[in-house]
């Protein structure tokens, strides 16, 4: 409790009045009841102590005991940071914005020039109470005799908390208000000390120099403890668990703690592994009912090897399991390195869905209770039915639509979301609904994604504390690493710089990893971990495969390196690989020429797959565009009937999609018997190329560069048990989508070449065995990468070298252009790597918008789209309807019973029509909706029809999105 009589024998009457009316949450955003600012400051510690006992994880607390001097010191210091963070409210700045404790202050006595004050708002608008608390920290804690190495990266964790840093220039205060802003005159600086003091007694620290740490920490665990801060402080901000007090005598950390717990525990906020036993040899077998495979016994003992937080490498063919292999690795870094739960990044929504249901069935086979503290992010998990049964039994909404943010007088970015219904104080069988709100997914124990969410923290966007908060003090495995380009490798190597940097272990998986890809992302690993600009490493070649690198830095600042190989769990198969010549249409063709040679190209196909699937059996087909996947699909389903062919690409709508997927994984995945003679043909383009369990006799695939190819290949005999009918026990592939040439280079489909460049198909061209020749997979798996990526001219026959030259200047140029285009949005500027604070972090290159489009656009390069809802709209009526009939209003108004259904009901458009596209607008009754008001509308004809400039576009379940 605040000792007013103490108060008394240390400041003057005016300070100590001060205290008792600086205001830090309005009464109308504080429950009805204004919350003193010295009440606001201890909330937020007392959410703070609960996330250092609940949710920090060992390593982060370890690492925070050794800044503050000492095993326990770290909790203190930390409670400290996340209640300081408002000191700036003790300033004009905060308390002339609200105008009842505006003049409750003035009647004090502590005034202002309000036309001073208005002056320096136009001519710095940003200049609020973030950036004024973090000049005062750093005068105060000067004054207080901290030394300037700790002053430094303390003001900046202030100035920052919401969502951006500033530079120390940026924070003084502008010349306009004549400091009319930061309040003029010893009363207000008395004040501000005040307000500081005060709050640094309450928890626990004699005097503001008590509370000065002995040693600076990382950039990324300043970066971390941002974070942290921001979640306290919004927690802290939740009125209908912190309700205004507006008494000073009343104000103590003691009742903030009660209003904490209680907040906490309605909240719903859960724990991951916390002080995680190392698991013994046994473990494997009863998470996954197996012995483990020689890779995956090869790689948990990395993982045991390891003399420090590092990064594994663990390569291995297709179905060889390294998922298990990684989760149980995860498992025993986790136990030796204090990480307290794991992130998972999948290449694209469609492979995190699958790896949610594998992710969940591994930690329920830890502890039950954990399964459901498993968060699925990414953009379209509202249509997930795991996801979606798994919130519906929490009594949970399905959406994110209840987390919408508190604008406090303007502080538009500043989104605290709040619900409009309490929680009840049960304990969830889901993830907490507080992480379930906008920039704080990663935030939760258990989080499976896109590898997006992992690039979104190597951006200069708002918050990105929030996103280094949530991975660090996390075990991050990234699956199919390859997949990531050039482009997005600028943001996964920044992001592995940040991780090393904080010592989060990482497990990179991938079947076809190129070996500069390799070294490239051990190398910025390693080089976050030794906070370095430039670090030169050499990274081992592993001795065979499968194969696993881990790599750490010794307590010395030495490199090292641990890697080994084992043999495949099964023996190689002996896969037959032939070409299926395809005849291209010459440049300038027309439509009619070209349409006729696909026509013949699919005839082909058809032809084939008859006489392949003679006596059943399955067959994939990957093309690498949704219009080839849909002709071939249309001459295929009139051969073998609808009932024996599916399609599967993303242009059907999202909710159709997510069906389309769960059927396609169902009927050929491993768990589904097999009818003797039935026969069944999957069409699908790249989304089944990776991390799409299904099993399939024989593989029909456009021309893609090699690992890629080896992935798709990985789609084929993929489970011994698996029936087949006895001409389809070799496995045989058909490489589509190219023209041989006797006297030249081949000639490949349009898109393909768009898609993946010229340069790097010619090289796989040159790779595609002869007649006669097989490919032995996986053993030879590594070296036809090594040999495509590699830089050996001589792969290329003679006659192609000409082309192939010109196509690798070509692709040199584009992949510089690429790399220098995603530098603009790091979160750290070339050059910048080795400075010691997050001052000035957000300023000084390009930056994006926080919301997932802007985010997405940023580390994804490819030709931009939009996104589109369709709704149907029939001649002679009215009202708008859904896709599936069901009535809207005559302005588009949707009831709650059918939102899903409209939300379910978006495509994206082909990056064609994006300029039609954008002339697309809501419809009317969609204005203001939380969810469609920035939907564009596509409306369609009762015959599924629509024109977007002179082109007709079609939408049914059974094609998707097609031009007519």
């Amino acid at each position: 409790m605040v000792d007013l009589q103490e108060l008394g024998g240390r400041y003057d009457p005016l300070t100590v009045r001060a205290l008792g009316v600086l205001w830090g949450k309005s009464r109308e955003r504080a429950g009805g009841t204004t919350s003193l600012l010295l009440a606001h400051l201890l909330d937020t510690a007392a959410v703070a102590e609960l996330v250092w006992e609940s949710l920090l994880a060992p390593s982060t607390r370890s690492a925070l005991d050794g800044i503050a001097g000492g095993p326990g010191r770290g909790r203190s210091l930390f409670i400290w940071l996340c209640g300081m963070h408002d000191c700036g409210k003790a300033t004009p700045a905060h308390q002339r914005l609200w105008p009842e404790g505006a003049e409750a202050v003035r009647q004090l006595g502590l005034t202002w020039v309000e036309t001073a004050a208005v002056a320096g708002v136009k001519r710095q608008k940003r200049w609020r109470h973030d950036w004024a608390g973090g000049l005062i920290a750093k005068e105060l804690l000067a004054g207080a005799g901290w030394s300037a190495d700790q002053v430094d990266w303390v003001w900046p964790l202030v100035a920052g908390h919401h969502g951006a840093f500033p530079s120390l220039r940026d924070v003084q205060e502008p010349t306009s208000a004549k400091g009319q802003l930061r309040g003029r005159g010893a009363s207000w600086r008395q004040v501000q000390q005040a307000v500081l003091e005060v709050f640094t007694r309450e928890v626990g620290f004699n005097e503001l120099g008590d509370a000065e740490p002995v040693a600076a920490p990382s950039r990324a665990l300043q970066l971390q403890l941002s974070g942290l801060v921001v979640m306290a402080d919004w927690i802290a901000s939740d009125e209908r668990y912190f309700v205004g007090m507006d008494d000073l005598r009343l104000v103590s950390l003691d009742a903030s703690r009660g209003r904490a717990v209680s907040a906490w525990k309605a909240l719903g906020l859960q724990d991951g592994w916390g002080y995680f036993p190392l698991p013994g040899p046994e473990a494997f077998g009863d998470r996954f009912g197996c012995s483990p495979r020689p890779s995956q016994a090869m790689v948990v003992e990395a993982a045991r090897r390891m003399g420090g937080p590092g990064i594994q490498v663990f390569e291995g063919p297709m179905g060889e399991g390294k998922t298990e292999g990684a989760q149980a690795a995860a498992e025993v870094l986790a136990a030796r390195f204090g990480a307290n739960g794991v992130f998972v990044g999948m290449p694209t929504q469609a492979t995190s869905d699958p790896m949610f249901t594998r992710t969940r069935q591994w930690l329920k086979a830890i502890d039950a209770q954990l399964a459901s503290r498993v968060v699925l992010l990414h953009g379209k998990r509202t249509f997930n039915s795991e996801w979606k049964a798994l919130l519906d039994h929490a009594g949970a909404p399905s959406g994110d639509e209840v987390f919408g943010g508190v604008d406090e007088f303007g502080l538009g970015d500043d989104p605290y979301g709040m619900e409009p219904e309490a929680c009840g104080v049960t304990e969830r069988q889901a993830p907490a609904e507080w992480f379930l709100g906008p920039k704080r997914g990663l935030l939760a124990p258990f989080v499976v994604g896109t590898v997006d969410q992992l690039l979104y923290a190597a951006t200069r966007t708002r918050h990105v504390m929030l996103r280094m908060a949530g991975l660090a003090g996390k075990v991050v495995i990234l699956d199919e690493v390859h997949a990531c380009d050039v482009y997005m490798s600028q943001f996964l190597r920044e992001a592995l710089r940040w991780l090393g940097q904080a010592g989060v272990p990482v497990i990179v998986l991938s079947a076809t990893l190129p070996p500069a890809q390799r070294q490239a992302l051990v190398e910025a690993y390693l080089t976050g971990a030794a906070s370095r600009e430039e670090f030169p490493v050499e990274v081992p070649t592993p001795p065979g495969y499968p194969s696993v690198t881990a790599a750490w830095m010794s307590a010395s600042g030495e490199q090292q390196f641990h890697v080994d190989a084992a043999d495949s769990w099964r023996t190689d198969l002996s896969v037959v690989v032939r070409t299926l010549p395809e005849a291209m249409p010459a440049p300038r063709s027309s439509r009619a020429e070209r349409k006729k040679l696909r026509a013949e190209a699919d005839a082909q196909v058809g032809d084939l797959l008859a006489d392949e699937l003679v006596d059943g059996g399955t067959a994939l087909v990957i093309r690498n565009s949704v219009a080839r996947a849909q002709s071939l699909y249309d001459e295929l389903r009139g051969r073998f009937g609808a009932g024996q062919v599916r399609l599967l690409h993303a242009r059907f709508t999202v909710a159709r999609r997510a069906e389309l997927t769960e059927e396609s994984l169902r009927l050929l995945g491993p768990q589904t018997p097999r009818a003797r003679g039935g026969r069944l043909i999957l069409v699908a383009t790249q989304l089944a190329e990776q991390s799409f369990d299904v099993d399939a006799d024989v593989l029909v695939t456009d021309v893609a560069p090699v690992d890629l190819l080896l992935q798709r290949v990985g789609r084929l005999h993929r489970h011994e048990q698996t029936w087949r009918p006895d001409r389809l026990r070799v496995p045989r592939v058909f490489v589509t989508g190219l023209e041989p040439r006797e006297d030249g280079e081949p000639v490949f489909d349009f898109a393909g070449e768009k898609i993946y460049g010229r340069h790097l198909l010619l090289r796989t061209a040159a790779v595609l065995p002869g007649e006669g020749v097989v490919w032995s997979v996986p053993g030879d798996v590594p070296g036809l990468v090594q040999k495509v990526y590699g830089p050996d001219a001589s792969l290329l026959p003679e006659e192609w070298r000409t082309a192939g030259e010109a196509a690798l200047r070509e692709q040199q140029d584009r992949d510089r252009t690429r790399a220098e285009d995603a530098r603009r949005y790091l979160l750290t500027p070339r050059g910048e790597h080795e400075r010691r604070t997050l001052a000035g972090l957000h300023y000084g290159g390009s930056t994006t918008g926080s919301d997932e489009g802007s985010l997405q656009a940023a580390v994804r390069d490819g030709d931009e789209s939009v996104e589109v809802v369709m709704v149907v709209r029939r001649e002679g009526e009215a009202v708008f309807r859904t896709l599936a009939g069901r009535a809207l209003s005559a302005n588009g108004d949707v009831a709650l019973d059918v939102l899903e259904e409209v939300l379910g009901s978006a495509v994206r458009l082909p990056s064609k029509f994006t300029a039609l596209a954008s002339e697309l607008k809501p419809l009317p009754g969609w204005h203001g909706h939380p969810w469609l008001g920035g939907s564009r509308a596509l409306v369609l004809g009762a015959s599924g029809q629509a024109q977007l400039g002179e082109i007709t576009v079609s939408y049914d379940d059974e094609f998707g999105l097609r031009e007519i």
